[in-house]
């Protein structure tokens, strides 16, 4: 931060400096009348050119502004470099053509090849990508670019990959596409066998498109250099971006800026700078600590390593101290926008339900309609032959109108189901939490409501509840939510039926408090995910419809009844989670 500082002084010096040689200027010399005409000019911005369509890096998002990992950066170093910058966006074939014809000048994220630093310089990489062979599920597996030769390839046009497979010979086999998503989307059509990019846009279409039926058969095929890039004799400008580069490095923003962005999709990044700093910290001390052992008489040596551990303790503390300061810090910030979203869900959700109740309400009236129509249509075809219906010939719409039905009616059913768990996640409930509740009671009634759910999921129920159990003070409904919430995230996780969820409820006599242990022989969880499985839209099970506010809005609850919910699990082996609320006083 502190280069970055004397760089922006340094700036503002120039700028005072100029501002005062022309009013100097000015007051010295008459002023020509065709001066009041005179426009300032004002510093052009640099143009910097992206992919439309390369996420998570860069693309364009549903307002069509700019985004991802690389347009961050870009953002960051201009900040540092006192820089103004312009993006443009487009394909990647118009995109690099602009480069070499100068009408952009940076492009921010290309692969780095011997080839093409004919006409281009490049910057230091800023990232590492792994490039993936991908087919459809049904698809012979590969593990070698090798095993491609005969097969048809899609690759999308003037990607690294484009190049890469042309320098192997792969020329006739490939199937240009503009966009890594159209490559994607043309192999889960059916098409060709195989298609070859980069592995984490891949990754990212596939789940945002929902493309299924395509799988990573072979990963790190190849391996690139990820870089900014001008035209050659343009290496002033590079070096601005590099200086850049390099300072977010020192300061620690590159680092929050590829968390934010890869850190969860990507392989984790060793910073070997800060390695290297924190291994210097600990070694010269212990080397001065050993030199002075040498050179000092052996009655010293005690008061030295007594002295040497006051101070590792010292900064333990001190550290300590920060980290706990930064996370009050994280969670005053995070309360803020909770209560935020709160008041916006409450009055948002109302809005939301209408429109999609009258979509529910019409969806099996358009679903019978159809069914109506179709002996008649069915008939048509027959005697005529196919026709257009709706723009496209009948033979496809046959099969695709009852999907396409199917498919607006479960989603309007998630879009009600993700309203109402943001008005549970929103809702402050302010009825008193006064009423007796029997423990055992309100379990076995929560069981009684996802029995379905439980017979669907596994042979292998369990449950046993312990008797004479004290009662607690609470809202036996919203216990009954927290338990069946618990149950469903049970029975999501058992891979089949054979696995095992067993129920227990049992009285603490240490912490006077009724507890509820709930066992699944399900996949686990990973002990990354664990701190946050309880933070509001954090989910392991989004392309299955998961929002991510389940546990959230447990936890909620759990917290108003004064109790704890804990979890405890091993990925292959299952889950643990132990809820306990605290009894009634007795008198």
């Amino acid at each position: 931060m502190k280069a970055a500082t004397s760089q922006q002084i340094t700036g503002i010096s120039k700028i005072v400096a100029l501002l005062l040689s022309a009013l100097f200027l000015l007051s010295a010399a008459p002023v020509p009348a065709s001066a009041v005409d005179m426009e300032i000019s004002l510093p052009v911005p640099i143009v910097i050119g992206g992919d439309r369509d390369y996420p998570p890096y860069e693309f364009l998002d549903k307002n069509g502004k700019p985004a991802g990992y690389n347009v961050d950066l870009t953002k960051a170093i201009a900040d540092v470099m006192g820089m103004q910058v312009e993006f443009r966006f487009g394909g990647w074939s118009e995109i690099r053509s602009a480069l070499i014809d100068g009408s952009v000048d940076v492009l921010q994220g290309i692969s780095y090849s011997e080839n093409r630093t004919k006409s281009l310089s490049f910057s230091p990489p800023h990232t590492i990508i792994n490039h993936a062979i991908f087919a459809r599920k049904d698809t012979a597996p590969v593990s070698s670019v090798e095993e491609l030769r005969g097969k048809e390839i899609i690759v999308f046009q003037d990607g690294i990959m484009h190049d890469y497979l042309k320098t192997l010979g792969f020329g006739k086999n490939l199937v240009m596409t503009a966009t890594p998503a159209d490559a994607l989307r043309l192999l889960a059509s059916g098409k060709h066998d195989y298609a070859v990019l980069a592995m984490l846009p891949g990754m990212y279409i596939i789940r945002e498109n929902k493309l299924t039926n395509l799988v990573p058969v072979a990963k790190s095929i190849s391996t690139q250099r990820y870089c900014y890039a001008v035209r050659k004799g343009n290496e002033e400008l590079l070096a601005r971006f590099n200086e850049g580069l390099a300072i977010l490095k020192k300061n620690g923003q590159y680092q929050e800026i590829y968390d934010r962005w890869l850190g969860v999709l990507g392989p984790p990044k060793v910073a070997w700078e800060k390695v290297l700093w924190y291994g210097g910290m600990v070694l010269i001390p212990l080397l001065g600590i050993l030199a002075g052992t040498v050179l000092w008489s052996r009655t010293l040596q005690k008061r030295v390593a007594q002295r040497t551990a006051e101070l590792a303790l010292e900064v333990t503390e001190r550290k300590r101290a920060l980290e706990e300061l930064r996370l009050h810090q994280d969670k005053l910030i995070q309360a803020d926008k909770m209560a935020s979203l709160g008041i916006l869900v409450a009055g948002v959700a109302h809005e939301i339900n209408n429109p999609n109740g009258l979509i529910l309400l019409n969806m099996p009236i358009l679903r019978e309609v159809y069914q109506d129509a179709e002996e008649v249509l069915e008939t048509r075809y027959h005697d005529q032959g196919d026709f257009t219906l709706g723009g496209l010939p009948y033979s496809r719409m046959r099969n695709e109108v009852p999907c396409m039905l199917e498919e607006m009616q479960e989603g309007a059913n998630r879009i009600k189901r993700i309203v109402e768990e943001l008005k549970d996640f929103a809702r402050q409930d302010t009825s008193a939490a006064t009423e007796t509740v029997d423990f055992n009671e309100t379990v076995k009634t929560a069981v009684r409501l996802v029995d379905s759910s439980i017979r669907a999921a596994t042979n292998r129920f369990e449950a046993d509840y312990a008797p004479n159990l004290p009662t607690i003070t609470g809202n036996a409904q919203r216990i009954e939510q927290v338990v069946v919430n618990l149950i469903l995230n049970a029975c999501q996780a058992l891979p089949d039926m054979d696995r095992r969820i067993s129920l227990r409820t049992d009285y603490d006599q240490i912490t006077d408090c009724v507890v509820m242990t709930l066992s699944d022989e399900g996949v686990g969880i990973a002990p990354e995910h664990i701190p946050h499985l309880t933070d509001p839209f954090f989910t392991t099970k989004r392309e299955s419809g998961g929002t991510g506010l389940g546990l959230s809005v447990s936890a909620t609850i759990v917290k108003e009844h004064n109790g704890s919910l804990e979890f405890d699990s091993n990925p292959g082996t299952g889950t643990t989670v132990t809820l306990k609320l605290p009894c009634n006083k007795r008198t």
